[in-house]
This record gives structure tokens, sequence and C-alpha cells, in this order.
């Protein structure tokens, strides 16, 4: 992670310590012996022990295709067995959607692209009625489902569509089901919905509106790859046709993980860590640091804490951890408050990230805990 330049953490932080230090560096605090927890089943252990096992599978069958992103791949799965949606952000040309389409094959899931453009229509997503001839001479509508019928739904470009057509996507997230002429049809689970952002094509398009934004568990930053693993996607890309993946998981034990999930063990100080580090992100609010007032005009709401305990929750489980640590959260905290943290123009003029934001409020909050 790159270290903040701008003047104004000079200013407001005396003391000559690096402003930024990367995330691996931090130390974390120990759990508090007398905090509430829940405990795990003994099938539970064994699960989260299969679980990590099938991660590390999964990594090696996409590692045969995907050169790189693992940063990305953790991130995508634990969007997914946390039951969230995922917003990537980054350049064309970077195997975003050759990287969904083989993580649907390597689970036995249904996959539909969907390329959001600003004549697509909500019943293009949803699906429509149609008139059928029964044979007999006789007429009826029969629905037509749409591409949101699948298991793994990629968006792609979905600030391309009219804001109708992106209500109708979202619902469809948010509500698991969708609703075509009075009729209310379920969406098959486990239902994960990930959409993409070109962040440098921006003419003709209709900006996500943050409230829309906050439906997103994750929004992953996808970068360019290193020099190496550039010259190996030549390698591997150029030659003989790409391999078959293997099928490591199916639907149902998709579901049983995304349940396990929920319930491995969250100490008492992490929930208190969570809730601190997102109250530290609204400008008027009393725990917030000074420094945060002129650079973010409004922090995250309570949706981040839920996602980061629930993003934390998954990552321990697909490490192989039997309890969420303080560390989980840290890991997590940059894609779940990255799109919930609403620079102003002083930040935008001065060259302030959120993710530089975001990265300072976790060093402070860690080095109090």
């Amino acid at each position: 992670m790159k270290r903040l330049a701008s003047p104004f953490f000079r200013f407001l932080r005396p003391r000559p310590a690096p402003i930024v230090a990367p995330l691996r560096t931090l130390s974390f605090s120990m759990p508090d012996p007398t905090a509430e927890t829940e405990e795990l089943l003994a099938d539970d252990v064994a699960a989260i022990n299969e679980l990590r096992e099938s991660y590390e599978h999964l990594r090696a069958e996409l590692g045969k295709i995907i050169v790189g992103q693992e940063l990305v791949i953790e991130q995508l799965a634990i969007c997914l067995f946390a039951r969230g949606h995922a917003l990537l952000m980054g350049v064309p040309g970077l195997a975003k959607t050759l990287l969904v389409s083989r993580l649907a094959e390597t689970m036995s899931l249904s996959f539909n692209r969907i390329q959001f453009t600003p004549d697509l229509m909500p019943m293009d997503i949803t699906g429509t009625e149609i008139l059928q001839d029964d044979g007999s001479g006789r007429r009826e509508f029969e629905f037509s489902k749409g591409p949101v019928f699948a298991n793994i739904v990629l968006a792609d470009e979905i600030n391309r569509a009219p804001s109708k057509t992106q209500a109708a996507m979202l619902e469809a997230m948010q509500e698991h089901r969708v609703t075509v002429a009075g009729n209310t049809l379920e969406l098959e689970q486990p239902f994960f919905v990930l959409a993409t952002q070109n962040p440098i094509e921006q003419e003709g398009t209709y900006p996500l509106p943050e409230a829309q934004l906050d439906r997103f568990m994750f929004m992953i930053g996808v970068d360019y790859p290193s020099r190496e693993e550039e010259i190996s996607i030549a390698r591997t890309t150029t030659g003989a046709k790409l391999p078959t993946l293997e099928h490591i998981l199916d639907g149902e034990k998709v579901i049983r993980f995304q349940e396990l999930v929920r319930r491995v063990p969250v100490p008492d100080h992490i929930y208190h860590f969570a809730v601190d580090l997102v109250r530290r992100t609204r400008p008027d609010s009393d725990e917030a640091p000074e420094w945060i007032s002129p650079y973010v005009g409004w922090g995250a709401g309570p949706r981040a804490v839920q996602y980061l305990i629930l993003g934390a929750r998954a990552r321990a489980a697909l490490q192989g951890s039997y309890m969420v640590r303080q560390e989980d959260v840290v890991a997590v905290a940059e894609p779940v408050l990255r799109h919930r943290v609403i620079k102003t123009f002083t930040a935008e003029s001065e060259g302030v990230t959120c993710r530089s934001i975001i990265a300072r409020l976790v060093e402070e909050l860690s080095q109090e805990a």
C-alpha cells in the first residue's frame, strides 16, 4: 500500500513516525478472555476444516487460468460465503469476466453475464411474459425467465444502464426474488451478483447513487498485474486451449458453508472494534478524529458494521480459524468501507483517497486497542 504524501497529514500529526504503515505490520490486541463468545460444535470444527481445504483447492484450480489476483479471489470467496454481493472496479482486460465464469465452473453453479447498455430495460434482466400457443388453438401467457435467474450473475458495466434498470437488478439482489406482471418468483440459491464499473470511461453513464452502492458488501479493486505476472499471462493465454477446471463444490455445499460462516464465534471486543472503526468515519460523530471532517462528507452506516463482522467471519473460516480475530476485520475493512466513505472536494483536490483514509483509521484504532 502506498504511503500518503498529502501535506494535511503532516500538519495534523506532528510526530515524525510514518503516517500509514502497511496493514501487515500492524500489531493486534489479544482477545479478552472475559468477553462473551459463541462456541462451535464438533461438527462445525470439521466443517471449517473442510471449507479451508475446499478453498485451497479452489485457489489452485483457478490458478491454472487466472494469473495472480490472489487477493481478488479471496475477497470474492468471502463475499460468496457471506451471502454478499461485490462491485468490481478495474480497467478492461484484467480477466474480470473470465475469473467470475471460471469461479462458477469450479462450483458447478449456473452463470449468466448481462452487458448493461443505455437501452437495457428491466424486463431484459428479470424476464417477461410471452404469448404462446399450447397446440390446441388456445393462447396463454408464459413467463420467460431473464438472465438474473442464475446462481452467479455478472452485471458488466452496471453504470451504463439507466436508473430503473439498475433498480430492478438491485431489487433482485436485496430480495432474492423478482416480480413480473404481478407474479413473484424466487431466485435459486445460492445467488451472487458481481457488478463491474469502468473507472476510466464515464461519458454516457449513470453512476450508482450512494444508497444503492451500500447494497454491495465489497468494492473490490482490480489492479494491473506485476511484470512477472504479465509475462506469465502472455505465455498461458496465447498458446493451447485453456484447461477445463475441476468441479469442487456444488450449490448445496455452498449453502451449507454459508450457514456455517454465520456460526463462527466472534469475541465481544471484535464487535467493539468494528463499531468504533465505522463510527470514526462519520465526521459529525464524537468518536471521529479531528482530521476526518475536512476530507469526509459522509461516513459509513450500520450496514458497514454488519458486513465487517460477516466478512471477518467468512475470512476466518476460509483461513481455517475457529474464531474471528482482529486481523480478519482489518483485512476486510478496505473493501467494506471504500464505497461507503464519501470524500469532500478538499480531499479530491489534495489527492487523498478513500483507501488512504481507511488505512489511517485502521492504524490509529489498532494502536489504541
